[in-house]
């Protein structure tokens, strides 16, 4: 060992050294962090099936994909972290020698030549994301930037000390091809081979290049040890236990899509029939509330910025990106974390936990921290600003772009369950729904004896649950389709559809009350619950005697067909639920239904969230529609699992839009520049914000909205009656 090895070695050891104590400690704070949420048992079940899908999403990659060029180049620059840390640890060896290597494999031909592909894929996938970073730099002009928020000189830092290392990757081996003490031919390692023939033979260079890149690789190791909320680098180790422990693991797409998390207390589903305020945890009021998978998904967060791109709300001018409500969360807890490990807190009275003694030694900015409302403006000093939480409509876009399985909507909806439940902090608009649930069993307040008023005109019976022996399909009409004029429209071309094609089917008429829908998304799972329960006593004596293969039901409205389907089952009602276009798919393609004359004029297909995002129905309305146009369905930019909202979900509908671009404008503008005449929906919700949106621009002579039946009616008996647009209603 000559004199620049016993330095280079002294250097590796010693900065090595710092960083590994370093970063074992950064490891025990997070864990301590994540450790301070409430349990969350469900999370350790399916083992195998969690393995699996961890590992396919992983190595496969399969949500990062989705967006081309740089999912192929994040993936490169991912095994080649994964591979190619094996360089670095082989540069220990070489720091002590310069013809120094990996034991037993580091002279196998097939190791050089896979390192060297991953080496020079590696570096080509840095140079594109590092490209993709500064094109959509949030200071460049024009629009705003999925990185606005984005710490942006942590992005920087990392993507840099990948390429160094890279690069220091292929100076050593050119320093050993200069000095003759390279293993690998030319054949398997020819990027190798051309940097050694520009280097000088150097006997010392394989060292000291192999003392540098341990010193950047390990300077990347201390700064990310000391910013433990650097999820733009720890995300490559934390994102695979937060893939592995998400909701459900065998969902194809976000975990956290579908139905939401129950509200619990201490792990548990909370019983509201025994619930107490001051000993059960009623949604989430402190950061430390959140169970441990919350603080996990803080914790894992990229900064990537595509739940940000992907939002109605941040996309219209509204103050709520999912990106920053996250990383306002990670900071928060982050800050507040020695303040709760010293044992402060409050308790559900409202009562500080930890005694003066305890206390007495924390600095004044995590006391601080721990006094500050988790929902408040900025006056107030809150973590969240309530136009923040309220601006959200649970589309579920950003948990379906999440590449690491964060579970957004779950955690805006915990919030919102404590201001509504304990706090009675909500918009005022919305109180009217809210009185009218649970009063009249329907957001409008519409009387229930004029539930089976769409019946009326119709040239055949619809039957109802409890007049007829038997039927194959329970028609839930839901509370938009039974009240709501243009809804009803949809209603009476179902309930056509089905008696021609002589489906046996049947309702449940002033039986049916609201699914509760809005009364969850806006927080109110009292209410929720209530509604819920006595539907889920309807229908299981409606279907008593019936196996869960039998107990079918048929719904118009994606938000009921997503509760009935998704969420009853969380209190005892198991059915099989469809969405009116999926059945009428089957009913064409069954040739029970046959369209004769095609609908002109150009049709274009807004997807509902609950139906396409959430449920993953994609085909059956595309379907529908090809069928009755006879001909190619005209897309919007903005389609299947990347649908822009109608501005309707998650109480929306009931809440003023006072911020910003209305989310419905913005979309009506997109359907109209395809130039169709027709805008099919497959939900009530969209069908007002939609045609609301069109009537505001003044189109609503040139432009159509109606629902898939409708269309698919038209075409089926083209000598059916058009019947004259409905009135706007704000929503």
């Amino acid at each position: 060992m000559g004199s620049v090895q016993i330095v280079t070695t002294i250097l590796a050891a010693a900065i090595t050294a710092v960083a590994v104590w370093l970063a074992v400690r950064a490891v025990l704070k997070m864990v301590a962090v994540i450790r301070l949420g409430q349990p969350a048992p469900e999370r350790f079940t399916d083992r195998l099936v969690r393995a699996k899908t961890m590992l396919v999403e992983t190595a496969g990659h399969t949500r990062m994909l989705k967006w081309g060029v740089v999912g192929a180049a994040h993936w490169f620059v991912m095994v080649g972290f994964v591979v190619l840390s094996l360089l670095v640890l082989e540069a220990y060896f070489e720091v002590v020698t310069p013809t120094g290597g990996l034991p037993i494999i580091g002279h196998w031909t097939v190791f050089g030549l896979a390192t060297e592909i991953i080496g020079v894929l590696g570096l080509v996938g840095i140079l594109v994301l590092m490209a993709i970073r500064l094109r959509n730099r949030p200071t460049r002009p024009g629009g705003r930037s999925r990185f606005t928020g984005s710490t942006m000189w942590q992005g920087y830092f990392v993507e840099w000390i990948v390429l160094l290392v890279l690069i220091f990757g292929f100076v050593i081996r050119g320093f050993k091809v200069a000095t003759d003490h390279f293993e690998y031919p030319f054949w398997a390692t020819p990027v190798s081979h051309a940097v050694g023939a520009v280097l000088p033979d150097w006997h010392d260079g394989a060292s000291v290049a192999a003392v540098i890149k341990i010193i950047i690789s390990m300077t990347w190791l201390i700064v990310i040890s000391l910013n433990v909320t650097m999820g733009v680098a720890w995300h490559r180790f934390l994102a695979f236990p937060n893939i592995f422990f998400k909701r459900e693991p065998a969902k194809p797409a976000g975990s956290g899509l579908g139905a939401l998390r129950p509200m619990t207390s201490q792990g548990k589903p909370l019983d509201f029939e025994e619930a107490d305020p001051e000993k059960d945890q009623f949604g989430v009021a402190h950061v430390e509330q959140f169970s441990w998978k919350g603080l996990l998904d803080f914790s894992t967060c990229t900064e990537c910025g595509r739940c940000q791109s992907q939002c109605p709300a941040w996309n219209t001018g509204k103050p709520l990106s999912p990106k920053l409500l996250v990383l306002s969360l990670r900071d928060h807890a982050y800050a507040k974390a020695p303040y709760l490990l010293a044992g402060g807190g409050k308790d559900l009275t409202g009562e500080e936990k930890a005694t003066a003694a305890q206390l007495a030694h924390l600095d004044v900015l995590a006391l601080a921290e721990g006094d500050k409302p988790l929902i408040g403006t900025a006056e107030s000093g809150g973590v969240i600003d309530p136009d923040v939480l309220w601006s959200c409509t649970t589309c579920g876009a950003c948990v379906e772009q999440c590449p690491v399985d964060i579970e957004h909507v779950d955690h805006i909806v915990d919030m919102r369950r404590y201001q509504v439940l304990i706090e009675s902090s909500f918009p005022s608009e919305a109180g009217v729904m809210l009185r009218n649930l649970e009063n009249k069993g329907n957001p409008w307040g519409a009387p229930q004896n004029t539930r089976e008023d769409w019946t009326k005109g119709l040239d055949f019976e619809v039957p109802r649950v409890g007049e007829v022996d038997d039927f194959e399909y329970l028609f839930w009409v839901g509370c938009a389709g039974a009240f709501e004029d243009r809804a009803k429209k949809t209603t009476r071309a179902v309930a056509t559809l089905l008696n021609e094609a002589g489906v046996s089917f049947a309702i449940l008429g002033e039986g049916e009350t609201c699914s509760g829908d809005p009364a969850r998304r806006i927080g109110n799972e009292f209410v929720f619950q209530m509604l819920a329960q006595q539907n889920v006593e309807t229908l299981n004596e409606a279907f008593e005697g019936r196996d869960r293969a039998k107990r079918k039901i048929v719904a118009t409205c994606p938000h009921c067909f997503n509760t009935l389907g998704n969420e009853y089952g969380q209190l005892g009602g198991e059915f099989e639920v469809v969405h009116h276009t999926q059945l009428l798919a089957h009913l064409v393609s069954s040739g029970k239904l046959t369209p004769v004359q095609p609908v002109d004029g150009g049709v274009t297909y807004h997807d509902p969230c609950y139906l396409g995002r959430h449920n993953r129905v994609f085909a059956a309305p595309r379907e529908v529609l090809g069928d009755a146009i006879a001909g190619d369905l005209t897309e919007m930019p903005r389609n299947s699992e990347r649908s822009f909202c109608c501005g309707a979900g998650g109480a929306r509908m009931w809440m003023e839009e006072k911020i910003g671009k209305r989310i419905n404008v913005d979309r009506v503008e997109e359907a109209m520049a395809t130039g169709a005449k027709t805008v099919a929906v497959g939900c009530p919700f969209c069908s007002t914000m939609l045609s609301d949106g069109v009537n505001g621009k003044g189109a609503g002579e040139q432009v159509e909205v109606i629902d898939v039946a409708t269309v698919l009616l038209r075409s089926v008996k083209p000598e059916q009656p058009q019947g004259e647009k409905a009135a706007p209603i704000a929503g």
